[in-house]
């Protein structure tokens, strides 16, 4: 058999082009695109222009990357959930629809505002240097360059100018706001009377048919289910896997330490510093050689007495960030001062002082205080982390082959896992899962899409292995469930105490809620008010020792006619009756009236910058497809 279709390649080539081909004329150029398009399938739509999928999976993962550098221990789960791609997604279209803003709107950002707004602005104080210019270091442990933070920059600028005519000329009076915080911050002196389900509890007891007809009403029947459960098998093929069949001599190791002497050597630092003369680049020749020979008497001046250096910088410099320290910028190393400054105090040694270095900036004096790193780890030092980076560097080169193979026999030999666990030397590991994880649940078998496999009809019915599934980059996983263990409603004498615990606490509930509402009527006809606790006052600040909803429904009853009476409904912490005795004005002390119009005005500005984003949605037609909408929908 096969070897007539080696001799007669050519021929089955034919038939099978006579195959396709009327296939491809019946479904049609647009049947193949959408087969083809995967990640151009638009996901938004703003004023006519899409967003697509791939957009979309991109911005998820920057977001997902941001969120990890600022919580090392985010769970993964929340990075991958529907609210998580929501956010990103939203993100998106708030962008485009600005974007389009701004170009109908021609809107700009000139250089000079740029530059000025960077050297100015509290918030980019981070990452400037102290002589004015960025901190190249700090952008490239983001993942940014100087141009890409100058371009993510303007954009921004540029974007921010659509809502800023809007958010920023909100008006919002004292009247106004005072009205709004009177409201907000209200007192009321009230007298409250509890009924706790946790009072009820022990009064309770009852009978065996109750606690079978509540085991037996469908509608809770999920609270005495077993958990659906699966015990697998899977293999892990990934670069840690790989490295273990990896050996590497020691020629190899001095070979790749020799080539990559730089990755061992400690990055030499100076620390400096420096008198400025500052100069604007739009100033005159004749301000700046004013600039410039202010700087050469100033050379001069330490060149006599160079133990004067600091105490000069301190009368003289005209860098606000390091002057006040006698011009001392500590250590930097290459990349972290602009080129000229950099490469004069690079050039230096120790004690010496440079003669005037102009750089955009003005005319610096610069004396080099200390020098340190430069030195060469020792080959003994780094093997061990040599060995690592080869055998992953080879375990890398290796995966593309070994992943292919992998994919290959967990699908040709899907009744077991062990051809492709012994053709690459894998372990086959087991563990038993549930279809939704615990909270609690870590590594490969918690893996969201392992798990919709595992569980899938396929996988469940026949016990045979799952896809090759990317379950993380570089990481390739296959299960075969050995055993399947449905969610079965466990027997009634297993769950009976339960059961008991669940209608006790329902029964609670009903008594507390029929005895607090018994007692509202009674009081609002005038019957005796013992029982009540001592008169306290409460406010959205100040709730004292009553739950928060409490407090807010106190808040929000009408109290045009005192005493006023309001049942509470707690729900499973029980019933409350409130006697609300007096109205009283906002407590002065929580906030004073200039900082209640400030964070008014700024509620008002977010307000209209909201509302007039929502008419930007509208006027350029936002609409999110069908699918998006489906994968950023919150779990039922």
């Amino acid at each position: 058999m096969f070897d007539f279709v080696r001799k007669h390649t050519k021929v089955l080539q034919f038939i099978l082009l006579l195959l396709i081909f009327p296939s491809f004329v019946l479904f049609g150029v647009e049947g193949y695109s959408r087969f083809t398009e995967g990640g151009n399938a638009k996901v938004a739509v703003v004023d006519g222009q899409g967003i697509t999928q791939a957009e979309w999976d991109v911005a998820l993962r920057d977001q997902s990357e941001r969120m990890r550098r600022q919580a090392p221990n985010v769970d993964p789960k929340l990075l991958d959930s529907p609210e998580a791609k929501r956010e990103a997604l939203d993100a998106l279209v708030r962008d485009k629809v600005m974007q389009i803003a701004a170009a109908k709107q021609h809107l700009v950002v000139s250089d000079e505002r740029l530059q000025r707004l960077f050297q100015a602005d509290p918030q980019f104080a981070f990452i400037r240097l102290p002589d004015g210019s960025v901190n190249k270091g700090m952008l490239a442990a983001q993942g940014m360059t100087s141009a890409s933070f100058e371009q993510r920059l303007r954009q921004d600028l540029t974007l921010r100018q659509v809502v800023q005519g809007v958010s920023g000329t909100a008006f919002a009076s004292s009247a106004n706001s005072a009205a709004a915080f009177d409201v907000l911050l209200q007192q009321r002196e009230v007298q409250v009377q509890r009924f706790n389900v946790k009072d009820y509890l022990s009064r309770i007891t009852p009978s065996d048919a109750e606690l079978e007809a509540y085991y037996k009403d469908p509608a809770n029947a999920s609270q005495f289910q077993s958990q659906e459960t699966a015990s697998i098998e899977y293999l892990v093929l990934d670069l840690d896997a790989l490295k273990k069949d990896v050996n590497v001599s020691e020629d190899k190791l001095r070979e790749y330490f020799k080539t990559n002497e730089s990755r061992y050597t400690v990055a030499e630092e100076r620390r400096a510093s420096h008198i400025l003369i500052k100069t604007e680049p739009s100033a005159s020749a004749d301000d700046k050689a004013k600039a410039k020979a202010k700087a050469e008497a100033l050379l001069a001046e330490v060149r006599k007495a160079p133990g004067t250096f600091a105490d000069v910088a301190r009368k003289n410099s005209q860098d606000p960030g390091s002057a006040a320290q006698g011009g001392d910028l500590d250590f930097f190393g290459r990349g972290g001062m602009t080129k000229a400054f950099e490469d004069a105090a690079y050039a230096m040694k120790q004690g010496e002082i440079s003669n005037v270095i102009e750089t955009e900036f003005g005319y610096h004096i610069i004396m080099l205080t200390a020098v340190r790193g430069g030195e060469k780890k020792p080959f003994e030092a780094v093997r061990a982390e040599i060995e690592d980076d080869v055998r992953k560097q080879v375990a890398q080169a290796r995966y593309a082959e070994a992943a292919e193979q992998f994919s290959n026999l967990v699908y040709e030999q899907s009744d077991s896992l062990k051809p492709a666990a012994d053709k690459l030397k894998l372990t086959i590991q087991t563990a038993t899962v549930q279809r939704k994880p615990l909270p609690t649940a870590v590594g490969t078998p918690a893996s969201p899409k392992l798990l919709d496999a595992v569980f899938g009809v396929e996988a469940l019915r026949n016990k045979r292995n799952t896809e090759a599934l990317e379950i993380s980059p570089n990481q390739l996983v296959s299960a075969r469930v050995v055993k399947h263990d449905p969610a079965r409603l466990l027997p009634f004498a297993e769950v009976k105490a339960q059961v008991q615990d669940r209608v006790v606490k329902k029964m609670a509930v009903a008594q507390a809620k029929k005895d607090g509402e018994a007692r509202l009527e009674a009081l609002k006809k005038g019957g005796d008010a013992a029982g009540l606790e001592p008169a306290q006052i409460v406010s959205r600040v100040q709730a004292r020792d009553l739950p928060r909803s409490m407090v807010e429904d106190i808040m929000r009853a009408d109290a045009s006619k005192l005493p006023a009476w309001v049942g509470v409904d707690g729900g499973e912490t029980g019933y409350a009756v409130v006697r609300i005795v007096k109205v009283l004005p906002r407590d002065s002390a929580v906030i004073d009236a200039k900082r209640a119009d400030q964070q008014y005005a700024q509620a008002w500005s977010a307000a209209e910058a909201s509302a007039y984003f929502a008419a930007l949605k509208t006027r350029f037609k936002v609409e999110l497809k069908p699918a998006a909408l489906a994968a950023s929908a919150p779990a039922p």
